[in-house]
C-alpha cells in the first residue's frame, strides 16, 4: 500500500514538472513571437514584416537626409531595450533614422526585454559598462517599460552624486547610476526619453520619478508620456504607427517619433551650449 502511494506521488510530481515545463516553453514562444527575442524571434520578424507600417518605403535605406545643425556629424550613444532597438520595426528605430538623417554616428546598445534595474548581464547597467566609445557628444537612455511590467522597486532619490552610492537594484538608483556613469565617462549632455501613453500605472510612476531626478541632475528629458498633442493619434495613424501598445513600426519611428525627438535633442544641446 505504501509503495503504491509513493508511486502515485511520484507520478503527480512528474506531471506537475511536465506541466510547468510546457508552460515555460509556451511563455518563451509567446514572448519571442510577441517581442522579438529568443529562439522564436524569427517568427516575430516575419509577422512584423507584413505590417503596413513596415512597408519597404519606410526602410532606412529609403530615408533622405534632413540635417539639424546641432545633430549633424555628432556621435550619439543610445542605451535601451526593445523600443530603442526597434523590435517591431525589423530592428530599425528612431536612433537609426536620426543617424541617417543627420549624418551622425550612432551607437545603439539595445537588447529587448531588459531593465534599468541591475539584475544580470543584459541589464542596462551591465551593458553600459561594456560600451567602449572613448568620446560622445550626447548620451540618451530609454526609460524602460520592462521595469514597470516586471514591477521593479522604485526606490528613493539619493542625496549623493557619487557613483558607488546608488542602489542599482531599484529603478531610482539605476537611473542615477546611469546618469552619473555617463557624465563621468563621456563628459557629455545626458538625456532620457519616455514612452508615449499606454495603460500602466507603474510606468506613470516611473515617469514622475524621472522628472524628479531631472531636477537633481539637470538632464534632458524627452517626455513623450505627458505630451498630450504627441499622443493624439487618429485610429488610422495608430494602426500604421504602432505594432502594439508599446512598440512602433518603422512608419511610427520615421514619421511620428523621429522629428519630435530631433527637435527636443537639438533644443537641449543648444541650451547646454549656451551655458
Amino acid at each position: 500500500m505504501q509503495k503504491n502511494k509513493k508511486k502515485i506521488n511520484k507520478k503527480i510530481i512528474l506531471i506537475i514538472i511536465a506541466v510547468l515545463l510546457i508552460l515555460q516553453i509556451g511563455w518563451i514562444a509567446f514572448s519571442g513571437m510577441q517581442w522579438g527575442w529568443g529562439p522564436f524571434a524569427k517568427l516575430h520578424d516575419i509577422k512584423m514584416s507584413k505590417l503596413p507600417g513596415n512597408d519597404e518605403k519606410y526602410a532606412l535605406n529609403q530615408t533622405e537626409e534632413n540635417v539639424h545643425d546641432e545633430l549633424q556629424g555628432k556621435k550619439i550613444i543610445f542605451l535601451g531595450s526593445s523600443v530603442t532597438y526597434g523590435a517591431s520595426a525589423k530592428g530599425v528605430s528612431f536612433a537609426d533614422y536620426i543617424g541617417k538623417r543627420n549624418q551622425a554616428e550612432v551607437v545603439k546598445e539595445a537588447v529587448s526585454g531588459t531593465t534599468l534595474v541591475d539584475n544580470g548581464a543584459n541589464s542596462y547597467i551591465s551593458r553600459l559598462k561594456k560600451i567602449k566609445e572613448a568620446q560622445a557628444d550626447l548620451f540618451i537612455c530609454q526609460l524602460s517599460t520592462n521595469d514597470a511590467s516586471q514591477k521593479k522597486e522604485l526606490g528613493m532619490i539619493g542625496e549623493s552624486k557619487e557613483l558607488d552610492s546608488f542602489d542599482t537594484e531599484t529603478v531610482s538608483g539605476a537611473i542615477e547610476y546611469i546618469i552619473c556613469y555617463a557624465k563621468e565617462t563621456w563628459d557629455c549632455p545626458v538625456m532620457f526619453y519616455t514612452n508615449p501613453r499606454y495603460d500602466s500605472a507603474e510606468y506613470e510612476e516611473m515617469v514622475q520619478l524621472l522628472l524628479q531626478i531631472q531636477k537633481k541632475w539637470g538632464i534632458g528629458v524627452i517626455d513623450l508620456w505627458n505630451d498630450a498633442e504627441f499622443n493624439e493619434l487618429t485610429d488610422e495613424e495608430c494602426s500604421l504607427y504602432m505594432a502594439d501598445k508599446i512598440h512602433p513600426t518603422q512608419a511610427g519611428y520615421l514619421e511620428w517619433w523621429t522629428p519630435y525627438m530631433e527637435e527636443k535633442m537639438e533644443e537641449y544641446l543648444a541650451d547646454q551650449k549656451s551655458k
